[in-house]
């Protein structure tokens, strides 16, 4: 069975699954009334008004009648039926008399389904015969309040939540990663490691880097710019804010102003919107040039922070905030430069996650428009080329790529690059997007052969995606224990009493000379000291005794139970300078 085929089946089966805890659920709680139940990417919830208050505690004897029906769920028949004959079924529910009078309001087909003694409104998607489910491959989670419909002036529902998987094995590890993933939690280890500040007086979204954040922030930005500067690109700067007329040109106006934040001048009286993206200042700076086809393509490089009004329910540590700073980049093309030009920033984007340690198992997502044509800007030509160049730039690059109809952004198709951190979580990083639109609303041109204008291909690309967001990433990829080069403090000397503290100096010094980040910790127990320099996750911790000192040597330890003895000052800044030369995983 194909990958996508799995995910179907899967998705099948979920939806099966949550019919079944409706059922469990209405046989042991009678007068409760179901409304809606679907399928998510870990499982299945069903949104339910219960007559008085469920707690965690009964999911046990609703995961058990589940487990008794489903040998008796061994097929699945539906039928249509008419309004009336709907809401006489589902007599009494309002959150289902409410969905029919829509269904029919739409003139669509109202079917209900039913398995075993149970009946659901439903649009299909399911499994023929649930006996087949292993029982051990699914559980109850979790319960929650949900409004109905997600408005918060509509009822408040109980929420139970489900896990489902293909296999006992494959649940085991899902509830293994998660597990994983909460002693991982950047926001926890942020703290701990004192990488970044939430403050309520700054405001929700909008994180402060403390010293050790802003190391490891700006160890990842000049890396991206190592990447880049070798491959033709120049810096540039934009202010943060614009006036409407240049997201009016640009299109943000029609499609994106409710993500904006506004600001009014209180001496000029001007309203401007703080950006929410550094694309339609970068066309400003390439209409005030005069190129010909011999300056193509025009590559321009920003880490630059962007706004963007993201709800405050969604908000989350630094994967999602409100101040956004990509490591934003646009390069202006000729069409018959296109393959060449991602099939370079493909290769960036390849060598910056094998640095990162995730490479392994990536795909690739081509977001493509969805059939609403309405919701984006440009012609169907213009979309027809530029989806025409993504896809055969992945054939092309033999990339394991995946189309997906209606995610594209709304001036173009894009390459959505999916990676997996250590624990084998799935994240949306890279992006390479393909623009027809934005320079013919900008009106960009270049001189061709004949001295004709001719217009550019925008490629909008982000690497990292965000800095915030890829740093919540990463400090959960390593679990705060960053391979040296990004090590917030790369050495701690631990002298084993006052009496080695002057040798412990003269190897700080030495150390700090050849640019290595290093403490010389005093004071409290050797052993303490010890603890300390790992809970602060550091990867080298140097002892200092009498041997050391006799000797002009180090004894070191490192991750992974590493013990270097008797080794040389200087051969120890070779040894961890060329860790941080070449970005060593570690």
């Amino acid at each position: 069975m194909s990958a996508n085929n799995q995910q179907h089946n899967m998705e099948h089966q979920r939806h099966s699954l949550a019919h079944l805890l409706g059922a469990a659920v209405m046989e042991l709680y009678p007068d409760a009334k179901l409304t809606l139940g679907p399928a998510v990417d870990d499982g299945f919830y069903y949104d339910i008004k219960f007559t008085g208050s469920v707690s965690e505690s009964e999911l046990a004897s609703i995961e058990n009648k589940m487990r008794e029906l489903l040998p008796t769920w061994t097929t699945v028949t539906h039928k249509e039926v008419s309004k009336e004959e709907a809401l006489g079924h589902f007599k009494g529910n309002e959150f289902k008399e409410e969905l029919i009078n829509e269904i029919a309001d739409r003139n669509e087909v109202i079917t209900l389904y039913t398995m075993g003694n149970f009946t659901d409104l439903c649009r299909g998607g399911h499994i023929d015969d649930l006996s087949v489910i292993d029982p051990a491959s699914f559980k109850l989670d979790r319960i929650a309040g949900a409004y109905w419909r997600g408005k918060e002036t509509n009822p408040m529902l109980t929420r139970i939540y489900g896990l489902a998987f293909e296999s006992k094995e494959a649940l085991a590890h899902y509830e293994w990663q998660q597990e994983e993933g909460r002693k991982r939690d950047h926001r926890k280890l942020g703290r701990e490691l004192k990488l970044f500040t939430l403050s309520d007086l700054v405001g929700s979204g909008l994180p402060l880097f403390q010293p050790n954040g802003m190391i490891v922030r700006k160890a990842i930005e000049d890396y991206l710019w190592t990447l880049h500067s070798k491959k033709g690109y120049s810096r540039v700067w934009t202010p943060h804010v614009a006036k409407e007329a240049l997201y009016e040109t640009s299109g943000h106006a029609g499609h994106y102003m409710e993500d904006m934040f506004s600001v009014f001048g209180g001496t000029s009286k001007e309203k401007f919107y703080v950006k929410p993206m550094n694309c339609p200042h970068h066309m400003q700076i390439f209409a005030d040039n005069q190129f010909s086809y011999r300056d193509m393509p025009v590559r321009y490089f920003e880490p630059a922070t962007v706004y963007r009004d993201e709800k405050t329910g969604q908000l989350s540590g630094l994967t999602r905030v409100r101040s956004i700073t990509q490591d934003d980049g646009h390069l202006f093309c000729r069409p018959s430069q296109i393959g060449e030009e991602i099939t370079t920033i493909v290769g960036i984007i390849k060598e910056f996650y094998t640095t990162m340690g995730m490479i392994d198992g990536y795909w690739v997502r081509l977001s493509l428009r969805g059939d609403d044509h309405s919701k984006y800007l440009g012609s169907d030509e213009v979309w027809h080329t530029a989806e025409k160049a993504l896809t055969d730039i992945c054939i092309a690059q033999n990339l394991p790529y995946t189309p997906a109809k209606d995610e594209a952004a709304f001036y173009g198709p894009k390459l959505d690059f999916m990676f997996k951190d250590a624990i084998g979580r799935e994240w949306q990083l890279a992006t390479i997007q393909c623009d027809f639109n934005l320079p013919e609303r900008f009106d960009l041109s270049y001189v061709n052969e004949q001295s004709e204008k001719e217009r550019p291909v925008v490629i909008h690309r982000a690497i990292s995606g965000s800095l915030e967001r890829f740093m919540g990433v990463m400090i959960e990829h390593f679990a705060g224990a960053f391979p040296v080069w990004l090590a917030p403090m790369q050495v701690s000397i631990l002298p084993v009493s006052e009496k080695f503290a002057d040798y412990g100096e003269k190897v700080r010094q030495a150390l700090e000379a050849s640019d290595i980040r290093v403490t010389l910790s005093l004071g409290d127990s050797l052993g303490k000291r010890i603890r300390t320099a790992k809970t602060e996750k550091i990867p080298y911790q140097i002892v200092i005794g009498e041997k050391e000192q006799t000797s002009n040597t180090l004894t070191v330890e490192g991750r992974n139970d590493l013990k270097l003895e008797n080794i040389s000052v200087d051969d120890f800044i070779a040894r961890i300078t060329d860790e941080i030369k070449n970005r060593t995983l570690n």
